[in-house]
């Protein structure tokens, strides 16, 4: 089975540890269900970072489909840089969608993994993306719904952005 995950960036440090417990639950509970479990992550902080360490962590496979090969060195806050570095060395593959970071390559990712994967995770409070931003976490999840990707949301209660 192979996961794509989009998710908010501004978790409160709260709703990251529900959000990590929740993802180790339910990552062990697919590998019950048999087969080789994938996980699809562009390794940004928050939800897509969270998730691809769970992945790890249950000795499941990473692969880091990240916007550019820019993307570390003009969008990754210095606060994430360590996490980010890590994920990528431990990452089974790296490709990437775009040959700039922008907007457009982050829609390019979205789209290179709806087209990678068997369903998305998406941890989202269900507000819509701002005018300005492209391939956001709801654009991600709609374009999901419109392509029949299934979509597995997570916003556990007491859940907050910061």
């Amino acid at each position: 089975m192979r996961i794509g995950i989009t998710g908010h960036m501004n978790l409160s440090p709260d709703t990251a540890d529900l959000i990590r417990d929740t993802f180790l639950a339910a990552l062990t509970e697919s590998e019950r269900t048999g087969g080789e479990l994938v996980g699809v992550s562009c390794l940004a902080e928050g939800a897509d970072a969270i998730f691809a360490q769970a992945v790890l962590d249950t000795g499941s496979i990473l692969e880091a489909l990240l916007p550019a090969p820019d993307y570390r060195d003009t969008r990754v806050s210095e606060s994430h840089l360590p996490t980010f570095d890590a994920l990528v060395q431990q990452a089974h593959t790296v490709r990437y969608a775009a040959d700039v970071s922008s907007m457009d390559a982050y829609e390019a990712a979205n789209a290179a993994m709806l087209d990678s994967i068997d369903v998305l995770w998406a941890v989202w409070d269900g507000q819509p993306s701002p005018a300005w931003k492209h391939g956001g976490t709801a654009d991600a999840v709609a374009a999901a719904e419109a392509r029949g990707v299934p979509v597995r949301r997570f916003w556990p209660a007491g859940a907050e952005r910061s």
